[in-house]
C-alpha cells in the first residue's frame, strides 16, 4: 500500500485539488483555477528567489567594503586608560597568550593637515606604526601601488599617502609635503601649529575611499616626536574571526594587566553597519511585500476554488465530514502551493546567488553593458555572500505566510450550508 493512501482523507481531498479542478478533469472553470494556482505558486517562488538573491548581494557588497576597511583597521584596539602605553611589549605578549589573537602592533595616531608647496591643503589621519609589526595586523604593505612600506624608518620622516590623497595633492613619490598638527607651540611670533616636512616614499590604494582620501602613515619613532609622547598611544590586534571581535575584547580585558580600554572594529565604524544593517532590513520588508502578494493571489485562488468546489463540500458534509476537515482540506491546499513555491524559490535562489559570479558576466556579454564601474566601486564582479540563516529566514516567512493565506477560504469553506450549496445542482 503506497503511503498516499494511508493518508487522512482531508490530504487526499486536498492534493486532488491542487493538481486539477473540478472532476480532475479540468471541466467547468477547474483548469482556470488550476492555471491560477500555478501563477500563485510562480509569484510564491519568485519573490523568495529575489529575497535570496538581492540579499546575498547585499551581503557581497557588505563583505567587501569590510574586507577592505579591516585591509587598514585592526579588529581591537587597546588602549592604557592613564595615557601612553610604556609596556606595550608585555602587553601584546599577555594579548598573544590567548589563542584567537594572531598578531599585536603598536601605534601612535593624530589628525593633522597636510599641505603641498603650492599651498594646497587636506586633511589626513596620521598614523605611526613599525613596518615589521604592521604586517601582522593590517594588509596596507600588500596595498602599495609605489614605494614601500619599510621605508618608514626611525628618523626618516617619510610618509606613506593614500592614493585619492596624494592626487588631491598632486604628490608623487620624493615630493615634500608638510605635515600641521593641531596642538601649538610657543614661539616669538606667539602660538603656532607644530609643523614638519616630510618626504613622500609611498603610495598605497586599499580600495576604500574613506581611506584612501584621508590617511597616511609615518614611522612610529616620528610619530612619537610629533606628538611629543614618550611610548606609543596604544596596542592595535588581529584575531582569527573578526566576528567575534567584541567577545574577544571582553575576554582580553579580564585577562590582560592594567586599565585597559578596548575598542572593536566594528564601534569604530558603527554609524556606516548601522546603516548598512538598516539598509537590509529595509529591502528585506520590501522585498517580503513580493511574498504577500503572491500569497494575496492565493487567497484569491482558494475562495475561486471554494466557489467552485460548492457541491463537492456539500456531498463530503453529507457523507459525515464535519466543518473541521472541509478546514483542513482547504488549509491543504493552500500549505502544498506555499511550500512548493517555497521550495522553488529557494532552489533557484541559492542557484543564483552562489553562480552570480558566472551569470552577471554573460547577462553583461549578452546586453553589451557594465553593471558596475571601477572608478565608484572598486570592483567589476557583482559580489555574493550566501548566508544560510537568511535562507532559512526567507523560508520560514514565505510558509508562514502561505500558510495564513489559506485560513479564511478554508474557513469560508467550513461554513457551507449543504442544502443552499446543492439546490441548483
Amino acid at each position: 500500500m503506497s503511503i498516499i493512501h494511508t493518508l487522512p482523507f482531508e490530504w487526499l481531498v486536498g492534493l486532488r485539488y491542487t493538481r486539477a479542478g473540478k472532476g480532475g478533469d479540468g471541466n467547468n472553470g477547474g483548469g482556470f483555477i488550476s492555471f491560477i494556482s500555478l501563477i500563485s505558486v510562480a509569484g510564491i517562488a519568485l519573490g523568495v528567489a529575489a529575497l535570496i538573491i538581492v540579499l546575498s548581494v547585499m551581503n557581497g557588497f557588505q563583505k567587501q567594503v569590510t574586507d577592505r576597511m579591516l585591509s587598514v583597521l585592526a579588529h581591537i584596539e587597546v588602549f592604557d586608560a592613564r595615557g601612553d602605553m610604556p609596556q606595550w611589549r608585555e602587553s601584546a605578549q599577555e594579548a598573544l597568550r590567548n589563542p584567537a589573537v594572531l598578531g599585536a602592533a603598536p601605534f601612535v595616531q593624530s589628525d593633522a593637515l597636510l599641505q603641498q608647496v603650492d599651498g594646497a591643503m587636506r586633511p589626513a589621519i596620521i598614523r605611526g606604526i613599525l613596518p615589521a609589526a604592521e604586517r601582522n595586523v593590517s594588509e596596507i604593505a600588500n596595498t602599495m601601488r609605489q614605494g614601500r612600506l619599510d621605508s618608514l624608518t626611525p628618523g626618516s620622516f617619510n610618509i606613506v599617502l593614500g592614493y585619492a590623497l596624494a592626487g588631491a595633492l598632486n604628490l608623487h613619490v620624493g615630493d615634500k609635503v608638510t605635515m600641521l598638527l593641531a596642538q601649538a607651540q610657543a614661539t616669538p611670533a606667539g602660538l603656532l601649529p607644530r609643523m614638519r616636512s616630510f618626504t613622500v616614499s609611498g603610495i598605497f590604494e586599499a580600495g576604500h575611499t574613506e581611506f584612501d582620501s584621508g590617511m597616511a602613515f609615518i614611522s612610529l619613532e616620528d610619530a612619537e616626536k610629533m606628538e611629543r609622547l614618550g611610548a606609543p598611544a596604544g596596542l592595535r590586534l588581529r584575531i582569527r574571526d573578526m566576528h567575534a571581535a567584541p567577545q574577544v575584547a571582553d575576554e582580553l580585558k579580564k585577562s590582560m594587566s592594567g586599565d585597559l580600554v578596548m575598542r572593536d572594529w566594528s564601534k569604530l565604524n558603527a554609524v556606516w553597519f548601522g546603516a548598512v544593517q538598516t539598509e537590509k532590513k529595509m529591502m528585506f520588508i520590501i522585498l517580503t511585500l513580493i511574498v504577500t502578494v503572491a500569497a494575496f493571489n492565493l487567497v484569491s485562488t482558494l475562495v475561486m476554488t471554494v466557489t467552485d468546489k460548492q457541491a463537492d463540500i456539500a456531498i463530503l458534509r453529507t457523507l459525515g465530514a464535519s466543518p473541521r476537515s472541509i478546514m483542513k482540506i482547504f488549509m491543504v491546499q493552500g500549505a502544498v502551493a506555499g511550500l512548493l513555491g517555497t521550495a522553488l524559490g529557494v532552489g533557484g535562489g541559492v542557484l543564483v546567488a552562489l553562480n552570480i559570479d558566472v551569470i552577471v558576466p554573460f547577462i553583461e556579454q549578452l546586453l553589451g553593458v557594465q553593471f558596475l564601474s571601477k572608478d565608484i566601486y572598486q570592483f567589476t564582479s557583482v559580489p555574493s555572500d550566501l548566508r544560510w540563516p537568511d535562507v532559512a529566514r526567507i523560508g520560514v516567512v514565505a510558509v508562514f505566510l502561505s500558510f495564513a493565506a489559506t485560513l479564511y477560504p478554508s474557513w469560508s469553506a467550513s461554513r457551507v450550508k449543504p442544502a443552499e450549496a446543492l439546490r441548483y445542482e
